[in-house]
């Protein structure tokens, strides 16, 4: 299928510097992990997927989580049709300021899917925020949860197509009203 006629999902990866956003994107987009990367501005990666049996392409912005690119934040906002929030299982500061997010989301975009990330699962002996406590967190949201670790290929692809299917779900209209046109004269 070509990509013009291709459903496109923008999803947003928000979070602190430094907990993992680019290695997820990578390792689903290509399936690698780098022990050391730069700190990301912007990136966009596309992927085309199957959800629930219908092709998409999904437009991934992996975002800047350093302080000086916050007034960024309302741009990829607007982009975005869904998001990951995403936090270090390792570092409280990150699940703290990942907390911060959520309000600013649901005020731009009311019901917009958000997928709540604690990542780094690889590190469970070093392990500051309980699974429990996202658990809570995501419930309070009403949103979806899930700990991830690109390192070991943890529920990367899933979470993916997790917030893809979520999405999907609120870009599908719910009551499929067929319309009988007649004419009264």
């Amino acid at each position: 299928m070509e990509n013009d006629q291709l459903n496109h999902y923008k999803l947003v990866i928000l979070g602190s510097g430094s907990v993992g956003k680019s290695a997820l994107v990578l390792r689903y987009v290509c399936d690698e992990f780098l022990e050391e990367h730069d700190p990301t501005i912007e990136d966009t990666y596309r992927k085309e997927v199957t959800i629930q049996n219908e092709p998409v392409m999904l437009d991934i912005l992996d975002t800047a989580g350093q302080e000086e690119f916050r007034s960024m934040m309302d741009a990829w906002i607007n982009a975005g049709d869904g998001f990951l929030l995403v936090y270090d299982i390792t570092q409280q500061s990150t699940f703290d300021e990942i907390i911060l997010k959520e309000p600013i989301i649901r005020r731009v975009k009311k019901d917009a899917p958000i997928l709540l990330v604690g990542n780094k699962v690889d590190l469970e002996r070093n392990r500051a925020i309980a699974k429990s406590e996202g658990e809570s967190t995501a419930q309070s949201w009403n949103c979806d949860f899930m700990e991830t670790s690109a390192k070991d290929q943890t529920n990367c692809e899933r979470a993916f197509t997790t917030l893809a299917a979520r999405i999907k779900e609120t870009k599908t209209p719910k009551n499929k009203t067929s319309w009988k046109l007649c004419c009264v004269i």
